[in-house]
């Protein structure tokens, strides 16, 4: 298929942080019994699934790098996540993650990459593989970085003041050339304007 009509059949995205987005922000969750979702991101992730808008979790997991807990453990939360999300009726179509840092304990994980947020080679790998349109895309987070790699798709950033994000709105973002679109109180939110905005914009 030539390349512009194939442009044509791609869609939408909402690109979620996990950390402090999806769920409480507890540092490093190395237990999985650290891993608390907040009690609207189930229903605002269905309200997506509902709108037929694909929704994919893009996660730094420098834990691993650094050897704060192994990749079995994150398989075992992701696993729960969406466990807790069938269970409800909602899903994620992907979960992408960057388990780098250049300082990581196993050399396998050192490395300066092109996945880590606030870099969006994630972002990229998953328009790829789900012929998403970037440009009409939305990322939402509670850290600059996440905004930051927004910016860098061309994609509408969106602030989350749940986990980190109260404190960098205060602190951080007076100071940073990149402003969130929207800033939301927490992730349910974040979906009635992206929904909003979505019909406003007559992208369906």
């Amino acid at each position: 298929m030539p390349e512009n009509q194939k442009k044509c059949f791609m869609k939408p995205a909402v690109f979620l942080d996990r950390d402090g987005t999806i769920n409480e922000q507890m540092g490093y969750i190395n237990h999985l019994s650290r891993f608390k979702m907040f009690p609207e991101a189930v229903s605002a992730i269905q309200r997506l699934n509902k709108a037929g808008i694909p929704v994919i979790v893009v996660t730094n997991q420098s834990g691993l790098a650094r050897g704060y807990f192994p990749e079995s453990l994150l398989d075992e939360v992701h696993k729960c996540m969406r466990r807790q999300l069938a269970e409800n009726g909602a899903h994620v179509d992907g979960i992408y993650i960057c388990p780098h840092h250049p300082e990581a304990k196993e050399e396998k994980y050192r490395e300066n990459c092109d996945c880590r947020k606030p870099q969006n080679g994630l972002f990229l790998k998953a328009a790829n593989d789900l012929q998403i349109d970037l440009s009409k895309s939305y990322v939402v987070g509670d850290r600059w970085s996440d905004l930051k790699a927004a910016a860098r798709c061309k994609a509408k950033g969106i602030l989350v003041l749940t986990g980190y994000g109260k404190g960098d709105y205060e602190f951080i973002g007076p100071n940073q050339e990149i402003q969130p679109h929207y800033v939301a109180e927490n992730l349910q939110d974040a979906v009635s304007f992206i929904l909003d905005d979505l019909a406003n914009r007559g992208i369906n």
